[in-house]
């Protein structure tokens, strides 16, 4: 019912940004939170709530930002200060009170 497609994922160097892209489509007004999670070992990076809420895991506070836009269905991680653990591949996660949907991931290579 619902469809994720992630994309902005590619290579840069210590020190640099990329932003994240989640677009959302199909049954999108019973979403409750969106997620990114990155591996490898699994974690959560960063989520927000329908209402807005954020949430991000330490390693990450002060230099990602998890933001929304209704009107695009698209849900936005900027990544600045980027650092060789942060290299990953990017998953975007839609919860709801059906459970859970995953996308297929995007990679992000951090260099030294």
């Amino acid at each position: 019912q619902v469809q994720l497609v992630e994309s902005g994922g590619g290579l840069v160097q210590t020190g640099g940004s990329l932003r994240l892209s989640c677009a959302a489509s199909g049954s999108t007004r019973s979403i409750n939170t969106i997620g990114w999670y990155r591996q490898a070992p699994r974690e959560l990076v960063a989520a927000i709530s329908s209402g807005g809420t954020t949430t991000y895991a330490d390693s990450v506070k002060g230099r990602f930002t998890i933001s929304r836009d209704n009107t695009k269905n698209t849900v936005y991680l900027q990544m600045n200060s980027l650092k060789p653990e942060d290299s990953a591949v990017y998953y975007c996660n839609a919860r709801g009170s059906w459970g859970q949907y995953w996308g297929q991931g995007t990679q992000v290579t951090v260099s030294t």
